[in-house]
């Protein structure tokens, strides 16, 4: 079938599990878009969740005929894409979580105009996290995620510009033959599946383009808990993508070799007074290097939350990063024994 004969234009694929606190909110900012809604498929693929989100959806698809709730058994990300992309039709595919925030009445009907003026086959976009309707620790976190000392240097989810991109941080729209080429998102990972997809988009040798009319705002964590949680699935995923890839990831390791050394460290200080004095320095310095740099993030950004949060924030994704990544290359080590 060709892409003329299509019945829809574009799908919308959604894995979620326990969104309910934006899943109503999200879907809203869908269909009122400036967008023909008879061209328009979403497929929500729900993991098993605790709270109200399966309701939600199951509101949505009495009003929508083109709303599709379908279940995700395995319960992760990747699993509900691949739900969602193998029960669509559509020739171009969005990926969308239920915790975005869409700024842009425009922004499905960019979408299509962006594939088809620049004919690729992925669209990358920016997703900061500073929605409108935040509290001050969530501000504080996403002003701390999108500093130099919160993130990967050189990623394009912060970025504006407009162009040929590597997509491998920021790919989230596809034409339907990326799938039929390279295959589906790879199940073995909780996290960072899409930056294993994207790489291989990138190496399938895939045109990606990034624009500015694509962005959509994500949630920040709103608490430490949460955010620990995160980080723990993101070095997991990282240390998988490493892996499976043979690619080292410097920021990844270097998080994974600096918490097994503090650790490594907090534990001989107890045997050893030299060793104690290093580690009581070393400690001391990175405690300093963290309230500095909250400290310039509160003047640059005028946000006190920086300076009160940012001590907890900083650690929180270091080490969270860290043990994540060393927890993945543990598993992985005993199973080869």
């Amino acid at each position: 079938m060709s892409e003329s004969d299509a019945k829809y234009k574009l799908a919308i694929v959604m894995p979620v599990r326990n969104e309910g606190k934006y899943l109503g909110q999200t879907l809203d900012q869908i269909y009122l878009q400036d967008f023909p809604m008879d061209k328009l498929e979403v497929v929500i693929s729900e993991g098993g969740s605790t709270d109200r989100t399966r309701e939600i959806a199951e509101s949505y698809r009495n009003r929508f005929g083109s709303l599709k709730v379908l279940d995700n058994p395995r319960q992760l990300p990747s699993s509900g894409r691949n739900v969602g992309i193998k029960n669509s039709t559509a020739p171009y595919i969005l990926i969308l979580d239920g915790h975005t925030f869409i700024p842009s009445k425009n922004f499905l009907k960019d979408i299509v105009e962006t594939f088809e003026k620049t004919k690729a086959q992925c669209l990358c976009r920016s997703q900061p996290l500073n929605p409108p309707d935040i509290n001050e620790f969530e501000k504080s976190v996403a002003i701390c995620r999108g500093s130099a000392l919160g993130h990967k240097p050189g990623s394009e989810i912060y970025s504006d510009f407009e162009g040929e991109v590597d997509p491998t941080s920021s790919g989230a729209m596809y034409h339907r033959s990326v799938f039929e080429k390279i295959g589906y998102f790879d199940e073995h990972f909780d996290a960072c599946e899409d930056v294993d997809f994207n790489y291989r988009v990138k190496l399938a040798g895939f045109k990606s383009y990034l624009s500015p009319k694509l962005r959509v705002f994500y949630y920040p964590r709103n608490s430490l808990q949460g955010l620990w949680r995160q980080m723990n699935r993101y070095g997991m995923g990282r240390f998988r993508f490493s892996r499976k890839h043979k690619k080292f990831t410097p920021v990844q390791w270097l998080a994974g070799f600096l918490t097994l050394m503090f650790f490594l460290m907090l534990v001989a200080s107890f045997l050893s007074t030299p060793i104690f004095e290093v580690f009581k320095t070393i400690t001391a310095f990175y405690i300093l290097v963290v309230i500095l740099f909250s400290l310039y993030l509160a003047l640059k950004e005028k946000h006190l939350g920086c300076l009160l949060y940012g001590p907890l924030i900083f650690p929180t994704v270091h080490f969270g990063l860290g043990m994540g990544f060393l927890k993945a290359m543990f598993e992985y080590v005993s199973k080869r024994k």
